[in-house]
């Protein structure tokens, strides 16, 4: 068996968290700046589905693609670093694999045989990796598996990726990420974990080619070399990775440790053109040199875990560097607001985000951050769930609809002016049911919608079951909010403006999937300018 595809595995060991997603994108970040074509994809060892029904607390966020598949968190770091699409083939999971696996039990595709882990579990996960290769026509696909080497869940990928390294031979090269943990009451840098991480991954068949370790301080020549002896690399291929003030550094500290370099001679990759950072620089130049500042309100009810709303913060960061401005980024929690304090918590505000989300849970400090925006004259901006808690702070304060509501929090509510999509109502399964993925919008002109993004018809992704109700629409247009974004087909009305606010915008989509390092999202763009002109009227 061969292949013109080159493949990169990624494991971790010792302990979460490490950073393997960011590592991961950083590699594909180099090469694609030499000119390669590449992708990555995750494999996820839980046994859902997907995250899509997963409790943000539990997994951060829910990402999601152009093509409606509910994916981990890192495909958003993927597509951020690379400036690409991903696709549901770029994120697997235990779940995705024996589901498919049964299928084809049920329809006998085994023709009776026993089904086992061996081979027919390792046999779809490598189907599964290998098919973005075959289907694309990627020079590399690197592939991180998630979770920790040892963890029982991921024994199957493991061992695929096992088998992998025998059917493709020279295309296949493993790099494993771990931990150099510092001891303070010795004053050293410990090298065990490592070595006793590296003898798993030996156990199970596998020796790394390159092994990426992440520390808190420098690792000396002493110390890479007692590494590389103990774990059977070569001494070059023993890479810091060293903690980093912002991940987007961290492709530059892979390039001064010439990660990308040791890649291209191991897989025998063209090695010999440099790789052209000019706009990745440029974006850290002006996140370095920014002279102006403002300060931005997250308003959400899982702040406590920032991975729940990473890919805002990120958009944040890209919108900023493009205007040369330091966003200070607010976390509030949306309960904090239910109380008489509001004014008090985004004193001093001039941009207020009301995050996506689903349930009742500390909705009422959402729509009291709705009025305090639209009130005050901040700019402000809704996503999905945001958007219609702007809706029905609209109703009920400007409308003197009282008690309006969404009939996913008040079934009975006598102004349902968020309801339920038709299409949904009759489902009864919760996974991947919802809208999902890319739907065309079609803005209406002399709009600031029509005006950020200067064109007729956008597209953009969606997660969502619920929808503005058309039947009020008359009374919202009437009193001065105007639907600037329609889905034409659907009848949807995707987008809310108020014209005689400075900067009011609530979009039932989600802008912050699409924002990337090379093409910050429009909509964030405009908020941080709308942002610094209430900085400035505020001085």
């Amino acid at each position: 068996m061969s292949s013109s595809t080159k493949y990169i595995f990624v494991t971790g060991g010792v302990t979460s968290s490490l950073g393997k997603g960011i590592v991961s994108a950083s590699l594909a970040k180099l090469l694609q700046a030499r000119g390669f074509k590449v992708t990555i994809q995750k494999l996820d060892p839980y046994i859902n589905v997907d995250p899509g029904t997963l409790n943000p607390y539990e997994h951060g966020e829910c990402y999601v693609t152009d093509d409606g598949a509910e994916t981990d968190l890192d495909l958003g770091h993927y597509e951020r670093f690379l400036n690409i699409s991903t696709s549901q083939n770029n994120n697997i999971t235990t779940g995705k694999i024996y589901q498919s696996v049964i299928n084809k039990e049920r329809k006998g595709d085994y023709l009776g045989k026993t089904v086992q882990v061996i081979p027919h579990i390792t046999n779809e996960i490598k189907e599964h990796i290998l098919k973005l290769g075959k289907d694309e026509n990627y020079d590399v696909v690197i592939t991180e598996i998630g979770g920790t080497v040892g963890d029982i869940e991921s024994l199957p990928f493991i061992e695929s990726i096992r088998q992998l390294k025998w059917d493709l031979n020279k295309d296949v090269l493993f790099i494993h990420l771990t931990l150099i943990p510092y001891l303070s009451t010795s004053g050293e840098l410990k090298t065990k974990p490592t070595q006793h991480s590296v003898k798993t991954l030996l156990e199970y068949g596998i020796q790394p080619d390159i092994l990426v370790c992440r520390t808190e301080y420098h690792l000396d020549n002493g110390l890479r070399k007692k590494i590389a002896l103990f774990c059977n690399v070569e001494q070059e291929c023993v890479i810091e990775s060293i903690d980093a003030k912002s991940i987007y550094e961290v492709p530059l500290l892979m390039l001064k440790e010439k990660l990308d370099t040791v890649v291209c001679q191991k897989l025998k990759l063209d090695h010999a053109i440099k790789p052209d950072l000019k706009k990745w620089n440029e974006f850290l130049n002006n996140l370095q040199i920014s002279k102006q500042e403002i300060n931005i309100a997250l308003i959400g009810k899982y702040v406590e875990l920032k991975d729940s709303y990473i890919s805002i913060a990120e958009s944040l960061i890209h919108a900023g560097s493009k205007n040369k401005t330091k966003v200070n980024l607010h976390w509030i929690h949306s309960s904090k607001l239910e109380g008489e304090n509001c004014g008090e918590l985004l004193k001093g505000i001039n941009g207020i985000i009301v995050a996506p989300g689903f349930g009742s849970r500390a909705i009422e400090g959402k729509i009291k951050a709705v009025e305090y925006a639209r009130v005050k004259k901040i700019p402000f901006l809704g996503i999905c769930l945001g958007m219609q808690c702007a809706v029905i702070e609209f109703a009920r304060n400007v409308l003197k609809m009282k008690n309006a509501h969404s009939i996913e929090i008040d079934s009975q509510s006598k102004y349902p002016v968020i309801s339920m999509m038709e299409e949904q109502k009759q489902l009864e399964k919760m996974g991947g049911t919802m809208r999902l993925g890319s739907y065309q919008c079609d803005i209406e002109q002399n709009t600031l919608l029509h005006q950020i993004y200067s064109k007729k018809t956008i597209h953009e992704r969606h997660r969502h079951r619920f929808e503005f109700n058309n039947q009020f629409k008359n009374e919202f247009e009437s009193n001065g909010m105007i639907f600037s974004g329609k889905n034409v087909k659907n009848n949807l009305m995707e987008t809310i403006e108020i014209p005689t606010h400075p900067w009011f915008i609530g979009v039932q989509y989600h802008p912050e999937y699409k924002s990337t390092v090379e093409n910050p999202h429009p909509i964030f763009l405009s908020l941080i300018e709308a942002g610094l002109k209430n900085a400035s009227s505020i001085k």
